[in-house]
């Protein structure tokens, strides 16, 4: 082999071993860092999860759809508005929804050093556990971005990462029929390959309260008007899949 030919062999090893670890950091399915929770092998099996809360209005006009159609949902909080609304937390939790760990700031934690991967997870569920008096069991890493440092510490603070197989992009600004339409799209292809659905939709914004999250909650209402009409669908929290 010349030189130039080892070069070449080289640099393409090179670039697919960065292809490999880029699909294990950002992919939301993979499992090559270690195990993640995604969904079960039922079709008919629905989480509707939410990140970035808690939000003014959003998320007090959500929990009302919520209760209104009798679903529980799982809520991925930001500490930091959890020490800003702990109201809304109170509230998020009393009407019997599941609550996990979104980290304190929001950062991309696969980037981060072990001892800020450790505060962030350690500051939210401290923020979580002050405020609602219950234990924290499940986190959901921003952007879905790890290494195996995050699985690891997320485990050693006795918490279960969680991922998707749905994400309809609802934080651009799109209108509630398409943000609901995408999700349904993608039920059905689950479906098709008998796996459960795990919904990410945002009621909040990883750049300050108040963000607009007002089609989410509206197409949280034609999602669940929907699939009422399917009398095998079941809604589930992500703790039924751990």
């Amino acid at each position: 082999m010349t030189q130039t030919q080892t070069a070449a062999a080289i640099l393409a090893a090179a670039t697919a071993a960065a292809g490999t670890l880029t699909y294990a950091a950002l992919s939301a399915q993979s499992q090559l860092f270690g195990k993640v929770v995604i969904a079960s092998s039922n079709p008919n099996q629905i989480a509707l999860t939410y990140d970035d809360g808690p939000n003014d209005v959003a998320t007090e006009r959500l929990l009302e759809v919520l209760a209104r159609n009798n679903t529980r949902a799982t809520f991925f909080l930001i500490g930091r508005y959890v020490q800003q609304r702990p109201a809304i937390a109170r509230a998020i939790a009393a009407a019997g929804h599941l609550i996990g760990n979104h980290t304190m700031t929001h950062p991309w934690l696969a980037w981060q050093s072990s001892a800020r991967i450790r505060q962030e997870l350690t500051d939210c569920n401290a923020a979580l556990e002050d405020t609602l008096g219950i234990p924290v069991r499940y986190f959901r890493a921003p952007h879905g971005a790890r290494r195996p440092a995050v699985l690891r510490i997320a485990h050693e603070l006795g918490l279960t990462p969680v991922h998707w197989n749905i994400l309809p992009g609802d934080w651009n600004p799109i209108s509630a029929g398409e943000i609901a339409d995408r999700t349904l799209h993608a039920i059905l292809r689950n479906q098709k390959r008998s796996r459960a659905s795990n919904i990410v939709l945002h009621d909040g914004g990883q750049a300050g309260l108040g963000q607009p999250r007002l089609p989410t909650v509206k197409a949280t209402d034609l999602l669940l008007q929907h699939l009422k009409t399917q009398p095998a669908t079941s809604f589930v929290t992500v703790d039924s899949w751990a």
